[in-house]
C-alpha cells in the first residue's frame, strides 16, 4: 500500500525523526551518565564494556521476536511502547538500583524500537527517496549521539543524579513524540505466537537473507561497522587519560562527538552520490575507517584526535548508510523490513559482543590502549577489504 505522503518531509516523516532523536539522545546520555555513576561507585573499569555488553545481549536474545512484533502491529505504537521500556530503565538506575538491571532494560526497549524505526521507513516514503530517508534518519540519530553523548558527558561532571533524572525526561518527551506517528496497517500478520512458531520464522528469514548474496554483503558490513563504533566508544575512555592526560568525563563524549558529526557528513554524501545500483562505492570508506583508527591511536595531541576521529566518522557515514538502504530494500521485498532489520540486529549485536567481549579480555589481561587501538584499525582494515573482494569474486 502507497502511504498517503511519500514527500522526503512529509509530517509523518518529521515525527519520526523528531521521535529518533530524542530516543537515541537518552541512549548516549544515559550511557555516559551510567558509566560515571559505576565510576564513583568504584566498579572495576572492565565493567565498563560489561554495561555495554549487558545492552547488546537482550538483542540477541529478541532478535527472534522483535522483527515480528515490528511487522505485525503499527509501527510507530511499536516504537512508542519500546521508548517507554527505555523511560522505566532510565528511572530504575535513577532510584539507585541496579545500574547493570536498568541499562538492560533500556536494551529490551532499544531491541524493540530498532526494527519499527527502519522498518517504517519504508511505509511513508516512495522506493526512490529510501536512501535518502535513511541518510535523514542517520543523520538525526548522529546528532543525537553528538548532543546527548556531550550532555551525559557535561552533566555527570555537574550531578550524576542530574545527569540521570536528564535522561528519564528526554525519554519522556520520546514516548511524546511517537503519538504523532500516524497509525499504519501492519505489514504482516503473524500465523501463531508460539516461541517456537516464531523462531522458525527467524531462522528461515536468517536463512533467505544470509543466502542472497546482496544481503549477505550488507550484513557483514554492517555488522563490522557497529561493532567497530562500540568498540570504539570504549576505547576512547581509556585512551584520553592515557593519550592526552584528561581524566575527565567530557572529554571522550566531545571526541564521539566528532565521530558523530563526521557521520552526518558522510551520511548526506552517501544520499546524494551513491544508490541501491552502485552501492559497493562505499567500500573503500570502510577500509579507509580501520587506518584511521589505527594513526589514531598513536595521536598525543587533542587537535590531532578531533580532526581524525572527524575524518573516521566522514568515513563511516558514507559506508554504512548505503548498507541500510540495501538491506531494507531486499529484506522488505522478501521476508519483511521488520524481519530484515531484527536480523541485521542480530548479525550487529553479535558482533558487538564478540568485539567488546574481546576488548574487555585485553584489558584485564593489562594490554596498553595504544596497542590496542592500532591493532584494532588494522584488524577492521584488512577484514573490510576482505569483504570487499569477496563480493568482487563473486560478480566475476
Amino acid at each position: 500500500m502507497k502511504p498517503p505522503d511519500s514527500s522526503l518531509l512529509s509530517r509523518p516523516m518529521i515525527a519520526v525523526i523528531c521521535a529518533q532523536f530524542f530516543s537515541a539522545f537518552g541512549d548516549n546520555a544515559l550511557l555516559f551518565a551510567t558509566l560515571a555513576l559505576i565510576k564513583q561507585l568504584e566498579y572495576p573499569e572492565w565493567s565498563q564494556p560489561v554495561l555495554q555488553m549487558a545492552f547488546v545481549v537482550t538483542y540477541i536474545i529478541l532478535a527472534p521476536f522483535v522483527g515480528q512484533i515490528a511487522d505485525s502491529f503499527a509501527k510507530g505504537r511499536v516504537m512508542m511502547f519500546a521508548n517507554a521500556l527505555k523511560l522505566s530503565g532510565a528511572l530504575v538506575i535513577c532510584f539507585g538500583w541496579d545500574p547493570f538491571l536498568g541499562y538492560s532494560l533500556v536494551g529490551v526497549g532499544a531491541a524493540a524500537y530498532s526494527p519499527a524505526k527502519y522498518g517504517i521507513l519504508g511505509e511513508i516514503t516512495s522506493g526512490e527517496k529510501l536512501v535518502k530517508a535513511n541518510g535523514l534518519i542517520e543523520a538525526s540519530t548522529i546528532a543525537a549521539i553528538l548532543t546527548g553523548s556531550v550532555a551525559g558527558g557535561l552533566l555527570a561532571d555537574w550531578h550524576i543524579a542530574a545527569a540521570l533524572v536528564a535522561c528519564a525526561l528526554v525519554y519522556g518527551i520520546a514516548v511524546v513524540a511517537n503519538c504523532f506517528i500516524p497509525r499504519l496497517p501492519a505489514a504482516h500478520k503473524v500465523t501463531s505466537w508460539r516461541p517456537s512458531a516464531i523462531g522458525r520464522s527467524f531462522f528461515n528469514a536468517c536463512v533467505v537473507l544470509w543466502k542472497d548474496g546482496q544481503t549477505r554483503f550488507s550484513l557483514l558490513g554492517t555488522s563490522m561497522f557497529w561493532g567497530a563504533g562500540i568498540t570504539l566508544r570504549f576505547l576512547l575512555v581509556m585512551w584520553v587519560p592515557v593519550a592526552l592526560g584528561i581524566s575527565d568525563n567530557a572529554t571522550p563524549t566531545l571526541l564521539n562527538a566528532m565521530v558523530a558529526i563526521g557521520i552526518v557528513g558522510g551520511a548526506g554524501v552517501a544520499a546524494r552520490f551513491i544508490t541501491l545500483e552502485n552501492v559497493k562505492r562505499c567500500m573503500p570508506a570502510g577500509i579507509l575507517i580501520g587506518v584511521g583508527v589505527a594513526f589514531f591511536a598513536i595521536q598525543t595531541h587533542i587537535l590531532n584526535a578531533y580532526g581524525l576521529l572527524l575524518l573516521i566518522g566522514v568515513f563511516g557515514g558514507f559506508f554504512v548508510v548505503p548498507l541500510n538502504a540495501l538491506l531494507q530494500e531486499r529484506g522488505k521485498q522478501s521476508v519483511g523490513a521488520g524481519n530484515a532489520i531484527a536480523v541485521q540486529n542480530l548479525g550487529e549485536n553479535t558482533a558487538m559482543l564478540l568485539m567488546l567481549g574481546l576488548y574487555t579480555w585485553m584489558v584485564r589481561l593489562n594490554v596498553p590502549v595504544v596497542t590496542i587501538g592500532i591493532g584494532f584499525g588494522v584488524v577492521f582494515a584488512l577484514a573490510i577489504t576482505a569483504l570487499w573482494v569477496s563480493q568482487l569474486r563473486s560478480k566475476a
